[in-house]
């Protein structure tokens, strides 16, 4: 295996205590979660120099806090396929909650205010139905049965995970966060990411660590989960190792860049080609887009989306073998070329062996025959592939430059400034707003400070012991760490930080640790 190694003499994250502490913070240094009275303990060690790790405790148990039950509100849309949904219009609402008391029950009807973003949010979100307020899931799950026997279904959850205004204000917690810091004045290792042996396949964050010899790392960006969306692995928007433009952008969505010039948020798109053709895509099965943002005529949307795979039946995909063994296999065609890009084989169907050092081309649809046109045995077929900026100019790219994608962005210039709608995060229905920036959720997140220092934090979520963090008390804390940029990265059940070997946090699915498709690695 290559290890995809970034030397950053700029990268750090911030916090510059030394040995081993646990103090109790002033106020000026507080996370700004819950009442500003909250008890918090910080722990802060070194892991390697330069490299220190702070645990932040905040908070405790909240009493107004339970377990309650969310009902799944019927769609009142006239496509007989809609789905139900945890929030709906007041009418739909209230005739969920009729049938609810029809059956014995008492139910009540919430209107779910949100924290304003910067393009999204400020407003109400629409109504929920819940009933009962409970100690334990246990009371909640038999709860449950009554509410499906009346012919309805919902989910048990606990409160303290809501993101209401008022709920962020007076939540008592408890959080768990993890703050991992690299400063460039005394640190002499690298800050890498990887994705393993190859794209198409997913490995935990501490076997990656593994792999590299990491002393500490953290997961980093959206990739594919669901073989129906693409190869499990694939990153789900741009994707830069060692200098190499691997994966190409969610146009226009934000990425985190790791190089020679130290840690910055851009967005970009890009631009390929092979020989004259126009390419669709790098290193993903063709046909579907993950998080979309692709091309005009992908659909539903050349917007950026998230969690959608948007569809295209005519595509030209490029593939390295950094992909894997082996390119996806299914109807169209495919061009195989050395090193040198001289074309030796056309395959009448997709799917093969990446020669070392070669590169395929994959066609699909209306596609397949323009490819065949233009390859020729023994010819040379360039394929020709340039990151672009917001100015549409081309990125130098740099084996010290490494990139990985996430969304949306958190703060900008030292400001909050959340852009849910502009990446993908503000969708046809309220649910997907309220479940995934709404609610508190685990986070991964990463930006630099004003003193040019890095900072990569998680944040514990889905679990009574850390209630996790909406996307809006997510910018919050990394404004607090006088980040003067911020992202968000890959997070629920992907949320992984790894030290010395060992899972600090506790991941969120009820499995365990969750294979991902890269992660940021510390090195000495």
């Amino acid at each position: 295996m290559t290890l995809r190694r970034l030397g950053l003499s700029a990268l750090c994250l911030s916090l510059t205590l030394g040995g081993t502490t646990a103090i109790a913070t002033p106020p000026t240094a507080r996370l700004p979660l819950g009442p500003a009275n909250l008890t918090e303990t910080r722990d802060t060690r070194t892991l390697q120099p330069g490299v220190t790790l702070t645990t932040i405790v905040r908070g405790h148990a909240d009493s107004s806090a339970g377990w309650t039950v969310e009902i799944a509100i019927p769609s009142s849309s006239p496509d007989p396929d809609a789905p139900a949904a945890a929030l709906s219009d007041q009418a739909g609402a209230d005739q969920a909650a009729a049938k609810l008391r029809a059956a014995g029950l008492d139910p009540r009807v919430e209107d779910v205010p949100t924290p304003k973003l910067a393009d999204a949010g400020g407003n109400s979100l629409g109504y929920r139905v819940r009933v009962g307020l409970f100690g334990t899931k246990a009371e909640a799950d038999a709860l449950r049965t009554k509410v499906i026997a009346a012919g309805l279904n919902g989910s048990s959850l606990y409160t303290g995970w809501d993101g209401e205004p008022d709920d962020i204000a007076g939540s008592t917690g408890p959080w768990h966060v993890q703050v991992l810091t690299i400063d460039p004045k005394t640190f002499r290792g690298k800050l890498d990411a990887t994705y393993g042996p190859d794209i198409e396949r997913r490995e935990t964050t501490s076997a990656l660590a593994t792999l590299t010899g990491a002393t500490a790392a953290v997961n980093a960006g959206f990739f594919v989960l669901d073989p129906k969306s693409g190869a499990p692995g694939d990153p789900a928007g741009v994707g830069v190792y060692d200098g190499r433009l691997l994966s190409e952008p969610t146009n226009g969505r934000p990425a985190l860049v790791l190089g020679p010039r130290g840690t910055s948020v851009h967005r970009f798109t890009w631009r390929g080609s092979v020989g004259k053709l126009p390419l669709d895509g790098l290193n993903r099965v063709p046909g579907l887009i993950r998080n979309c943002g692709g091309t005009a005529d992908d659909l539903p949307t050349s917007k950026p989306m998230h969690d959608t795979t948007c569809t295209d039946p005519d595509e030209l995909i490029a593939f390295d073998a950094s992909y894997g063994a082996s390119t996806p296999s299914g109807p169209g065609a495919e061009v195989v070329l050395d090193r040198r890009g001289i074309v030796t084989e056309l395959r009448p169907a997709r799917g093969g062996a990446i020669p070392a050092g070669g590169r395929t081309v994959q066609a699909t649809g209306n596609l397949v025959a323009p490819l065949l046109a233009a390859a020729r045995l023994g010819k040379l077929l360039p394929i020709r592939s340039t990151l672009l900026d917001e100015r549409g100019r081309p990125v130098p790219l740099t084996r010290r430059t490494t990139i990985v994608n996430g969304g949306p962005e958190l703060v900008r210039d030292g400001r909050i400034h959340v852009t849910a709608a502009a990446d993908g995060m503000v969708q046809a229905t309220p649910s997907f707003y309220y479940g995934w920036v709404h609610k508190r959720n685990p986070r991964t997140f990463a930006g630099v400070d004003n003193q040019g220092r890095t900072v990569l934090i998680t944040a514990d979520g889905r679990n009574t012991n850390s209630l996790g963090l909406s996307i809006s008390e997510a910018a919050a804390v990394a404004k607090s760490f006088h980040l003067t940029q911020a992202i968000n990265l890959d997070g629920g059940g992907s949320t992984t930080m790894v030290a010395n070997g060992t899972v600090l946090n506790t991941p969120s699915d009820a499995t365990g640790e969750r294979p991902v498709g890269d992660a940021l690695v510390i090195t000495k």
